[in-house]
């Protein structure tokens, strides 16, 4: 996809971190070689311990007109959603991307995004696949370097968009991909009309219900294209998590989604329900993942039933 004519809107680009010397400066280049040239980087350092924030810092020196180095009061660390926050109230551009300092983006992400903007000005998103990358590392990773990149299935027709609430069913049934920080790129005016990210959510979860308030309310482009690759490691979010129990971890993203739907005035039947189904695996951890493999196993039957009749027999009954 090319643009015919040059964007002149300004991105910001939000970098948050909490000890990422090990990657910040992959991350923060390929800002730099974007093909949209008209952004402004803010560092935001949650706190770190080791040389990134060194490393933020001589970037904001050197590029003053470009980059600048946020913190917390106290240099504390408050987790990721008062960083993403921290940004936000600082940023000037027209529209705001996250890269998390161990991603990268690819270098027409701004500006075949900016153009899907132009074409669907509707949109109060634009997101596409993220490529799940393990082909970076090293041969003394923790993580088997032998392991493939691949990607999601986005779960909806992909280069189109996407109306509420089908975005967040999707979210709720957790079996494709969904928005994550790095592959999106949003309209500033989104955080007037749905607010910022919830601190309560510090690490598990905060992207997911920051996503879950645009999915509810505004069209969102989904795109077939890749434009980050999403890098796996032994020091992820998501990693550091794997030992702990899946319904644990889920409980309180799904009693926030359900107050929010209460607060909203949000009745959507079927959104409801799901969130219900969501409530009670949470409550019975033990039973749930049984059912849903007994679901999964009687869906495959049901398939392949269908699959044997006749289609002329499957329009008449």
């Amino acid at each position: 996809m090319k643009s015919t004519m040059r964007n002149h809107s300004l991105v910001s680009v939000i970098i948050i971190f909490l000890n990422g010397e090990a990657f910040i400066e992959e991350a923060i280049a390929s800002v730099f070689a974007q093909t949209h040239s008209i952004w402004e980087l803010l560092l935001v350092d949650d706190g770190s311990t080791d040389g990134s924030s060194a490393i933020a810092q001589q970037y904001a020196q050197q590029y003053p007109d470009r980059v600048r180095y946020l913190e917390h009061d106290a240099h504390q660390n408050r987790g990721m959603s008062a960083a993403r926050n921290l940004g936000i109230c600082h940023a000037k551009g027209d529209y705001i991307g996250f890269l998390d300092a161990d991603d990268l983006w690819l270098p027409d992400k701004l500006t075949q995004q900016l153009e899907i903007f132009k074409r669907f000005p509707e949109a109060a998103m634009v997101y596409g696949r993220a490529q799940i990358w393990y082909s970076w590392a090293a041969p003394n990773c923790s993580l088997p370097a032998s392991q493939s990149d691949y990607f999601y299935d986005l779960g909806v027709s992909a280069n189109s968009l996407v109306y509420p609430p089908s975005l967040f069913e999707q979210l709720l049934k957790n079996k494709h991909q969904t928005p994550i920080p790095s592959n999106a790129l949003m309209q500033c005016q989104v955080f007037e009309l749905i607010g910022q990210f919830e601190e309560a959510f510090c690490g598990m979860y905060e992207d997911q219900v920051f996503f879950s308030k645009i999915m509810l309310h505004r069209p969102i482009y989904v795109a077939d294209n890749c434009w980050v690759r999403y890098r796996q490691h032994a020091q992820s979010c998501s990693v550091k998590n794997e030992h702990q129990s899946y319904y644990a971890l889920r409980w309180p993203l799904v009693t926030w989604w359900k107050q929010y739907l209460s607060d909203q005035g949000i009745q959507d039947a079927d959104v409801i329900q799901l969130v219900d189904q969501e409530l009670w695996r949470c409550r019975h951890p033990r039973i749930a993942p049984v059912l849903v493999r007994l679901q999964y196993y009687l869906d495959r039957v049901k398939h392949l039933l269908q699959s044997l009749v006749p289609a002329s027999t499957q329009r008449l009954s």
